[in-house]
């Protein structure tokens, strides 16, 4: 499989990259800074460079031609202000789906947060990344032209992964090591039957290929 990955230098993103090289698929990574591009390659990926906040949809759809696949893992980062809340997690993740609807890709993971709420109260930051990721996640299930999975992650964590996790529609509150995301990932985008679900991912002890089988339906 061909995917492309918006936010490829992410530490999602990244080891995502590295799982799908190692198992013999094409992984490109968007990047928005050229000094990025090594520690693409090193992951096995393809690095193209382009910046989700001031591209056309047609310039991210150049890229997504020809994928089987899309992942959107961009995320503003958090030292970032409320403005780029919405241009990134907000903005961008409507771009990239306009693309791939444009690019006739119709898989498409988004990687979203726990608590993501398009009407999210509150005026700091955390509550604008919310509702920003909300927004995101309501414009993406709307369009019936992508075979869209929402994947909204309990707290990160760099613990290294045990391949034992909880993934449900509601799962609560809960850590969730960052190489067991890219490894639900890896699942989702194999399972079509996934198309069409919000789910929440928590540390847990079903493997990560039965829990996605599970929710599937398989």
């Amino acid at each position: 499989m061909r995917i492309v990955i918006a936010g490829g230098h992410g530490q999602i993103a990244l080891r995502l990259e590295r799982l799908l090289a190692a198992r013999g698929d094409e992984a490109v990574g968007i990047i928005r800074n050229p000094q990025q591009s090594e520690d693409l390659r090193e992951a096995g990926a393809e690095p193209s460079v382009l910046d989700l906040e001031s591209a056309s949809v047609e310039e991210v759809a150049a890229v997504l031609r020809g994928a089987d696949a899309a992942v959107f893992a961009a995320g503003a980062g958090p030292n970032s202000g409320s403005e780029r809340k919405d241009t990134v997690d907000r903005g961008a993740a409507v771009l990239f789906a306009d693309a791939a609807e444009r690019a006739g890709v119709r898989r498409y993971l988004v990687v979203s947060s726990m608590g993501a709420d398009a009407d999210h109260p509150g005026n700091e930051v955390f509550d604008v990344y919310l509702r920003a990721k909300g927004a995101a996640d309501a414009d993406v299930r709307s369009r019936p032209a992508l075979d869209w999975t929402i994947l909204r992650p309990g707290m990160l964590t760099d613990d290294a992964g045990t391949g034992q996790v909880l993934l449900a529609a509601s799962t609560g509150r809960g850590p969730v090591p960052r190489d067991d995301v890219a490894a639900a990932l890896v699942e989702l985008l194999d399972t079509p039957a996934a198309a069409g679900l919000t789910l929440e991912l928590i540390a847990g002890n079903v493997p990560v290929a039965v829990a996605v089988k599970d929710i599937a339906g398989n």
